[in-house]
């Protein structure tokens, strides 16, 4: 079993990071990060260079996989790959957003915390005024 990791290049990407990675250790487990982008390619805002995580992942001494997912839906990369793997536990970083803004796009957090079939720990990013 696995603790996966939904990350993104942003406060909120580091908050699940730096929680997941501790639920980790605590745990003893392997971690399993997830790095998405909707967008044709790894080169938007969101995505992280392997290299970047490699670095992240290696130092935290933890055994460890990155998946790099293109042109995918978000929540459905995290919650397959979870399953695929048999994760014990799911971390994902949160932001606010309207209520409009929630029923225009939708949520990706919102779907993993209510499809997922293993428990998720939701975390909140650093906040600026």
């Amino acid at each position: 079993m696995s603790i996966v990791i939904a990350y993104i290049a942003n406060e909120h990407g580091e908050a699940a990071l730096d929680a997941g990675l501790d639920m980790a250790r605590s745990l003893g487990e392997p971690v399993v990060v997830v790095n998405a982008s909707k967008r044709d390619a790894l080169a938007d805002s969101h995505s992280a260079g392997p290299s970047l995580l490699e670095t992240r992942l290696a130092e935290a001494g933890l055994d460890h996989e990155i998946r790099q997912e293109v042109g995918a839906d978000l929540a459905e990369a995290v919650l397959s790959i979870g399953s695929e793997i048999e994760a014990k536990m799911i971390v994902i970083g949160l932001r606010r957003r309207t209520p409009v803004g929630k029923l225009l796009l939708g949520s990706v957090a919102q779907r993993i915390l209510l499809d997922s079939p293993v428990p998720v720990l939701a975390v909140k990013g650093s906040q600026t005024a």
